[in-house]
C-alpha cells in the first residue's frame, strides 16, 4: 500500500467514526477526496444516515473533484433509496480512482457498487487495502452483523475490583472506578445506538443512562431494559424521562394492563420469546436489530452478562479494573456460566490496555474456542 493511500484511508476511517451511535441502521462511513496531495472534500455519514459520506465530501470538493481520488471506508452504494447511488455520484463528479478496503455485504450493494465504478472507467483499488481491512471491518461491525446475522454488535462493559467484584456484600457499587473511567463510559454511550441493562440494575441503581459531562447530550442512546414482567417502577428515573430520552423495554408477554401503563408513560415495548430462566437473549437481539439497532452497549449486572455470554452474543468486552479488593462475599461481575469443561468456556482476545487515572481498561474481542 502506498504511504499516501494509507494516510488518507486512516483519515477516512477517523471521519467515519464520528457517525458511530448516530447513523443506525446505516453504516458509519468516511470519505476523503484528494487530488495532487491536497484534500478537496471530507465527509462522514450524517445523523439518521443521510447524507452519505460520499455526498458530503463531493459537495465540499465541487468541480475540483474531477480527476481526483476518493478514499471511502465501505463500498459505495449502488441502489436507489432515499438518495441516488453514491457510485453514480462519484462517476458524475469525474472521480478517477476509488480506494476502498471492503465490500458492502448488503445484497442490494454487494459488488454492484464496485462494478458500476469499473464499468464507467473508474479505477478501483481494493487489494492494497488489506492492511486496513480489519480496522474498516471493526468500524462497522454492528452494521455487518445486522446484515449477515440479523443482530447488532454487543459490547459488554464491566467495572470491577481487582478480584472481579462489581458490588460489596450489601450491594454498594458506586463508585468502584474513578472519574476518568466513568467519563470514558459516557463516551462509550455516545458511540453506541443503545445502552442495555436488566431490571435488577435498574432497580438497584435507578440510573438515567444518559450522556453527561461531554457536551454530547444530543447523542443520548436509546435506553433498553430487560424486564420480562414489566415490573420496573413507573416512578424510576428511566420511566419519568421516557418522553425525553427513548426508553425501550424487552418483556415476555406481560399483562395488557401493564403494557398499557408503560405505553402511556412513553416507553416502547418489545415482546421477546421466553426461555428457561427469563427472556431468550438471541431472540431479543434479533428484535433489537429489527428495530434498527446496530451497536448495543450492555451495562447490566452479572446475571444479564452471563446470559448474553452463554448465548454467544458478546462481541467485545471492555473491562475496567479499580485498585481495590472486595473479597469473596462481594457480587461477582459475571453470574454462573455452567459449562462442563474448561474448553467450553468462552475465550476473548485482548486488543489493547489503557490507563485511566488509577484504573486500567482492557479491551477484548470474542475469540474462537
Amino acid at each position: 500500500m502506498a504511504n499516501n493511500d494509507k494516510r488518507w484511508m486512516k483519515l477516512a476511517l477517523s471521519l467515519g467514526a464520528r457517525g458511530l451511535g448516530q447513523v443506525a441502521p446505516n453504516p458509519a462511513v468516511g470519505c476523503v477526496i484528494v487530488k495532487n496531495g491536497r484534500v478537496l472534500g471530507r465527509g462522514w455519514t450524517q445523523p439518521g444516515g443521510r447524507p452519505h459520506a460520499e455526498t458530503m465530501a463531493l459537495a465540499q470538493a465541487g468541480g475540483a473533484a474531477d480527476g481526483a481520488t476518493a478514499y471511502v471506508t465501505l463500498e459505495p452504494c449502488s441502489h436507489h433509496g432515499k438518495t441516488p447511488p453514491c457510485s453514480e455520484a462519484l462517476i458524475a463528479a469525474g472521480i478517477r480512482r476509488v480506494v476502498c478496503p471492503m465490500l458492502d455485504p448488503d445484497p442490494r450493494v454487494s459488488g454492484r457498487g464496485f462494478a458500476m465504478l469499473l464499468n464507467a472507467g473508474v479505477q478501483v483499488d481494493r487489494q492494497d487495502m488489506d492492511e486496513l481491512k480489519h480496522e474498516a471491518h471493526e468500524a462497522n461491525k454492528g452494521f455487518l452483523l445486522k446484515v449477515t446475522r440479523n443482530r447488532p454488535m454487543l459490547t459488554l462493559k464491566l467495572a470491577t475490583s481487582l478480584d472481579g467484584r462489581i458490588a460489596t456484600e450489601t450491594g454498594e457499587s458506586r463508585w468502584i472506578t474513578g472519574a476518568e473511567a466513568r467519563r470514558y463510559v459516557h463516551h462509550m454511550r455516545a458511540t453506541h445506538d443503545a445502552v442495555l441493562i436488566g431490571r435488577g440494575t435498574a432497580e438497584a441503581d435507578n440510573p438515567m443512562l444518559d450522556i453527561r459531562g461531554l457536551g454530547l447530550s444530543h447523542r443520548n442512546p436509546v435506553r433498553v431494559v430487560v424486564d420480562s414482567q414489566l415490573s420496573l417502577s413507573p416512578e424510576s428515573r428511566l420511566a419519568t424521562s421516557a418522553r425525553d430520552i427513548p426508553l425501550w423495554i424487552c418483556h415476555g408477554g406481560a399483562s395488557p394492563e401493564k403494557q398499557t401503563l408503560w405505553r402511556e408513560i412513553g416507553a416502547k415495548l418489545i415482546e421477546v420469546k421466553t426461555a428457561e430462566n427469563g427472556l431468550d437473549m438471541a431472540d431479543m437481539m434479533i428484535k433489537l436489530a429489527e428495530e434498527g439497532l446496530t451497536r448495543v452497549l450492555c451495562e447490566g449486572g452479572g446475571q444479564l452478562a452471563a446470559s448474553l455470554i452463554k448465548a454467544q452474543l458478546v462481541d467485545r468486552l471492555e473491562v475496567f479494573n479499580a485498585g481495590l479488593l472486595l473479597g469473596a462475599k462481594g457480587t461477582p461481575s459475571i453470574g454462573p456460566l455452567k459449562f462442563d469443561s474448561l474448553a467450553d468456556f468462552p475465550r476473548f482476545r485482548r486488543l489493547e490496555t489503557r490507563t485511566l487515572g488509577d484504573d486500567t481498561l482492557s479491551i477484548w474481542e470474542r475469540g474462537s474456542h
